[in-house]
């Protein structure tokens, strides 16, 4: 086996979970979901198609009428994109690494901006490049800042691909539009590609937006420009099983995705695209319910845990994690393992995200009742008044 498969680091994530699948007694705020299933409008599409014997194989960028929606519903958002540049995936995790593929050759640099989701490290790596992190600074009250000068530093005519993640899993933190001006000007310089992974920019809480949705590079861009952004249906259509998502791509590397594509996966089942389709055409009446609610669940759950002795958390604005950490207790992988056994409740350890998370929790709020998020700060409170640290 290829040393870099090697020397991959399982999922902390998943090592946490799998302590505590399973038991009835714990509460799990471990992954990136909501245990809201998806809405029954889009259910209802893919059974159709299924019914009607939608069961072949599709185009590898995505049928026609998907493409055309996406176009429409990101022109709508940011500048008009065109379907020519929209490839459909089977699933964000499955957009990134085409784009990986694409754009990476072994030895290549790659800059990542941590802490981060680990996919966005360990994909570069897989591909055999030089990976170099710029870490997020996390400030007294918790919440986390980017050195931008530090960042743009960083990046050199050396520097093949730049990843960023905004709003960030799992901190929060998002991206200014002065910032992203400021990156895609270097980068321009530099030469540098930026792969942009946007999947949570409708989880946007602060009000200064018009859009409804988070600063995107797509709102500055070119078409030329050396950007990728990736998009996924999972968070804010609630459809994080059904594995679809979408890239945006340049005209020339739009050209050439369809092959890698096909070397992959070939393409996204249709019935699964249909259902996309359902979700797009409901996009006004869904997804702003979801973001009404997930902006409830932050706001009850954040200011609980900042009540509690010792413990620090700050309401990002934007994503669905409060990022937390407790003091007295730094090694998180340890703390989260405790917490499934003698609490019953399940947070993923900071250290999954790169080092920089070390000594932090991840606590997932897209929860469908917020009286479970209020359960699980009683948990931690009785657990933390009865442990010695």
């Amino acid at each position: 086996m290829r040393s870099a498969i090697l020397e991959l680091e399982a999922s902390k994530i998943r090592e946490v979970a799998n302590v505590g699948m399973g038991r009835a007694d714990v509460l799990p705020f471990w992954f990136g979901e909501s245990d809201e299933a998806t809405p029954e409008v889009i259910r209802a599409a893919a059974i159709a198609s299924l019914q009607a014997g939608e069961t072949f194989y599709a185009h590898n960028m995505g049928i026609p009428e998907l493409r055309e929606a996406i176009a429409g519903y990101t022109s709508a958002l940011h500048r008009s994109v065109a379907a020519a540049r929209i490839a459909v995936t089977s699933g964000g995790v499955n957009a990134l690494m085409l784009a990986m593929q694409v754009l990476i050759d072994a030895g290549d640099e790659v800059v990542v901006v941590t802490p981060v989701w680990p996919n966005l490290t360990g994909q570069p790596r897989i591909m055999g490049a030089d990976v170099r992190c710029v870490a997020l600074k996390p400030q007294a009250d918790g919440a986390w800042q980017l050195d931008l000068g530090a960042l743009l530093a960083a990046i050199t005519p050396r520097t093949r691909l730049l990843v960023l993640n905004s709003p960030n899993n799992p901190t929060g933190w998002t991206l200014t539009q002065g910032e992203q001006q400021a990156i895609l000007a270097h980068c321009r310089t530099t030469g540098t590609w930026i792969l942009a992974d946007e999947v949570y920019e409708r989880l946007y809480y602060r009000d200064d937006t018009a859009s409804g949705a988070a600063p995107s590079f797509l709102d500055l861009a070119e078409p030329e420009d050396r950007l990728v952004v990736v998009q996924s249906f999972s968070k804010a259509f609630l459809m994080t099983g059904w594995r679809l998502g979408w890239l945006v791509l340049p005209p020339e590397m739009a050209k050439q995705m369809g092959k890698v594509i096909e070397f992959n996966t070939s393409c996204a089942p249709v019935f699964v695209q249909r259902a996309a389709l359902a979700a797009l055409a409901q996009v006004a009446e869904i997804t702003p319910r979801i973001v009404t609610h997930m902006r409830a669940c932050r706001d009850a759950l954040v200011p609980a845990l900042q009540a509690l002795p010792g413990v620090h958390a700050s309401r990002a604005p934007g994503g669905m994690y409060a990022f937390v950490r407790v003091d007295g207790f730094a090694d998180s992988l340890a703390l989260a393992k405790r917490l499934v056994l003698e609490a019953g409740l399940g947070l993923a350890p900071g250290a999954a995200f790169s080092p920089e998370g070390e000594g932090w929790l991840r606590w997932c709020f897209a929860s469908r009742d917020p009286e479970r998020l209020t359960l699980g700060v009683r948990r931690l409170a009785d657990w933390l008044g009865r442990t010695t640290r």
